[in-house]
């Protein structure tokens, strides 16, 4: 019908009104589901790298801070100028995103997941605003492993099935009422800044309750 939209249609339908609850239903993950187009986070090999969509949702972006927080088991990724305490170039000149190595970092993500550092671990990421400035953050304990094993004949072998934590295994996701307050994060409480280095001797974090104006 010509000069209508979707929403002008729908209200010329008679659709019966009723009571909906959305008790007992669980929103499927999105990690069940194909997702390159969805920002996401890589640990491989002592190295850790965003995916493309992350570089082209926010295309300005040069650098950023990584916060973790270990009680929540959240990662951040916060936009930052170049000479922000702690930053770090998250592309290649040539745009792409940057594998950046970095050990001691990967370790400390190893142990605080009790991850294994020779499987390759992909975790999928939400753009949000907060304030006045933009941040992915990324649910660690929301993990895709890809297991490395090794041959009969000692070649390495990549997995290209993922797994999953195993209490996943008897529900398709969280309640509704859960998955909403999922990503709310009080931002920059009990986070720290990680400065990505392999000197074990300048290894340090920053406590981030008050980190604005940087």
């Amino acid at each position: 019908m010509e000069g209508t939209t979707p929403e002008t249609q729908i209200q010329a339908q008679e659709i019966p009104e009723v009571s909906f609850s959305y008790d007992g239903f669980q929103v499927v993950r999105g990690e069940f589901f194909s997702h390159i187009y969805e920002p996401s986070i890589t640990f491989n090999l002592g190295k850790f790298y965003v995916n493309m969509t992350c570089l082209k949702k926010l295309p300005e972006v040069e650098y950023v801070q990584i916060l973790v927080n270990p009680d929540n088991k959240k990662l951040v990724l916060r936009p930052c100028n170049e000479d922000a305490k702690d930053a770090t170039a998250w592309k290649t000149p040539k745009n792409n995103p940057k594998q950046i190595t970095c050990r001691l970092f990967f370790a400390m993500v190893m142990k605080l997941m009790d991850w294994n550092p020779d499987y390759r671990y992909k975790v999928l990421g939400k753009l949000i605003s907060t304030g006045d400035e933009y941040l992915y953050v990324f649910d660690l304990s929301c993990r895709e492993a890809y297991p490395r094993t090794i041959t009969e004949d000692n070649k390495v072998k990549n997995s290209k099935l993922p797994s999953y934590p195993e209490e996943w295994g008897n529900q398709f996701g969280l309640p509704v009422d859960e998955h909403q307050k999922q990503l709310q994060i009080n931002i920059f409480n009990g986070y720290s800044v990680f400065s990505l280095t392999d000197n074990p001797s300048s290894i340090k974090t920053e406590d981030n309750n008050n980190v604005k104006g940087q």
